[in-house]
């Protein structure tokens, strides 16, 4: 009996499921172990406290893993590859092939065929595979640099955008104040959803100001908070969801060009696209008028999906890529 085990990755989760060569028979999970957002140490108790739970419930040892697919977020650093082998190797046995974790999720949706992936979590990017095999992309560049559509960017728009509206008011004293307002808003969500006491703490939150508020600022996070502003009729909310489906269109539509590609088939994962559907709508519509020969796939892939298809593969290929994610 042969046993394979699959690890997905991302900016925000990790998740890792147990299978044999038809079925699964265990899953976990933990936070990330993305080493940009966590210290190695804690990424390795994550990572190992996440494969004994694994372990454990499948009754499987890990000395009995066959092969392993690790789709980790950030690998092209140096410094993340060597952690992940390191980690895997020193309690799991068998094979290791390691990928990013846009990689494992175009494997879920195209099985090692040809297509695009856009993937929208915590930060975004397009992947595609040529038909000989071909890796190219657009994106990934990280939250400073790029990650248009994300949950990120439009954490981070939507606080910039309403600002801008805020700014745009008719003028009145108080329109400079720390005051938000009664009515519900979308500025105000946002400082009810990061516990904060006024529009100050909020310019200097995320600013990250440590003087203010220690930790860093998670932007991601306000993503549903933004989509629920939306669905009550928030105008500005509404049109930061928008340009971010448009972003990531034309991510999309960059690697089909790549790809010199007009009729391709798109799939998508990720939270942002995955549960917000004024995003994911946004983004079709751009595409029928990028690439009006595409069709978007209609439901989210699993990247497990991806990783466990790679480890149960033999003899895979190296990946031919001239992609670098962050």
């Amino acid at each position: 009996m042969s046993y394979f085990l699959a690890i997905d990755a991302g900016g925000t989760k990790t998740q890792c499921l147990l299978a044999d060569e038809t079925r699964v028979l265990a899953r976990a999970s933990t936070g990330t172990v993305k080493l940009m957002r966590v210290s190695e140490a804690e990424a390795t108790t994550r990572l190992q406290a996440m494969l004994a739970e694994l372990s454990a419930t499948a009754d499987v040892s890990l000395a009995q893993i066959t092969r392993t697919c690790f789709g980790l977020a950030g690998l092209s650093s140096s410094a993340a590859r060597a952690w992940a082998e390191r980690v895997v190797g020193a309690q799991v046995a068998g094979e290791l092939r390691l990928c990013g974790d846009e990689e494992i999720a175009l494997d879920a949706a195209f099985s090692g065929g040809p297509g695009i992936l856009v993937v929208a979590g915590t930060g975004s990017n397009a992947i595609g595979r040529t038909a000989t095999g071909e890796i190219v992309g657009a994106g990934g560049w990280g939250p400073v640099l790029g990650d248009e559509g994300s949950g990120t960017w439009i954490g981070l728009e939507a606080i910039r955008a309403a600002l801008r509206a805020r700014d745009c008011e008719p003028s009145r004293d108080e329109n400079r104040s720390d005051s938000i307002g009664d009515s519900p808003s979308l500025l105000g969500e946002i400082v009810q959803h990061w516990k904060l006491g006024s529009l100050s703490e909020l310019v200097a939150y995320a600013n990250h100001r440590s003087d203010v508020h220690p930790a860093t600022p998670d932007f991601a996070s306000l993503a549903p908070v933004v989509a629920r502003c939306a669905e009550r009729g928030d105008a500005v909310a509404a049109e930061v969801l928008h340009r971010a489906g448009e972003e990531l269109a034309t991510l999309v539509a960059l690697v089909a060009q790549k790809m010199v590609a007009q009729k391709m088939e798109v799939a998508f994962t990720g939270s942002v696209l995955a549960q917000i559907a004024a995003v994911r709508e946004a983004m079709v519509a751009r595409l029928a008028v990028l690439l009006p020969a595409s069709r978007v796939r209609s439901s989210a892939v699993d990247s497990l999906d991806g990783a466990i298809w790679r480890a149960r593969q033999i003899g895979l290929r190296p990946l031919h890529s001239s992609f670098v994610a962050e």
